[in-house]
């Protein structure tokens, strides 16, 4: 045999790739339309079938449910972490944080599953949390401008944005298609709670730890769970 010669094998390997390749990104759309759908409490059997894959596939692709979650929304994070972006950019810090909530909510709206994305951690997601990380730095410093230019509360704090997320994504998921635009007056009404000078005081916000225990208890049941068990 020449040194150039090729094995048998090596020809097959490379449409192989292709077709996992394939499946995978098949996935991943077929993901994306679930979730954005009916949230994540979508199974992944329900992927599987929208992909038109078998469930031992998806697994093969995604081992738990948090590797697709990763896969399938780090560009809406991305898009996210965007949107602080262009708030800090604002140079009214009062209309980029209202311009912030206004966009984030929209997000939530346009994708059930993107609106449980913003009210729960995935602390294997490696990606997606590393954005939200980014975007949170990046509301930590919007949310000292707006209050440096006495038009945000003083009281106000981050935990205030993880509270606003989640009653979002509830009214979302309750109107749903009967009244879509719900969330743009929740939000309103929010907005202007939020503004300076206040009304008057706020009980206490949750605890750190508390808030991130609630994100995590958020998650669906089988946000990491793994295949229950493989066909031969």
């Amino acid at each position: 045999m020449t040194s150039g010669a090729q094995h048998p094998d090596d020809t097959a390997a490379q449409p192989l790739r292709s077709d996992a390749e394939r499946n995978r990104e098949r996935i991943i759309a077929a993901a994306r339309t679930v979730f954005a759908r009916d949230g994540l409490n979508a199974s992944m059997a329900s992927v599987a079938r929208q992909a038109g894959v078998g469930i031992a596939t998806m697994f093969r692709r995604f081992p738990t449910k948090e590797e697709l979650v990763d896969a399938v929304f780090v560009d809406r994070m991305n898009a996210y972490a965007d949107t602080v972006a262009v708030a800090l950019d604002d140079p009214d810090p009062w209309n980029g944080f209202v311009g912030y909530i206004e966009t984030a909510c929209a997000m939530q709206a346009a994708d059930s599953g993107f609106a449980d994305v913003l009210t729960m951690t995935f602390p294997t997601a490696k990606a997606l949390e590393k954005r939200r990380n980014e975007a949170y730095e990046g509301m930590v410093r919007l949310i000292d401008r707006a209050k440096a230019a006495g038009r945000l509360r003083e009281d106000f704090d981050l935990s205030d944005l993880v509270l606003l997320h989640m009653a979002n994504a509830g009214v979302v998921s309750a109107t749903g298609d009967a009244a879509p635009d719900a969330w743009r007056r929740v939000a309103a009404l929010l907005i202007q709670s939020f503004e300076a000078p206040a009304r008057g005081p706020l009980p206490a916000s949750p605890e750190h730890d508390a808030l991130y225990k609630a994100m995590l208890r958020g998650s669906p049941t089988d946000i990491t769970s793994s295949e229950p068990g493989k066909s031969s």
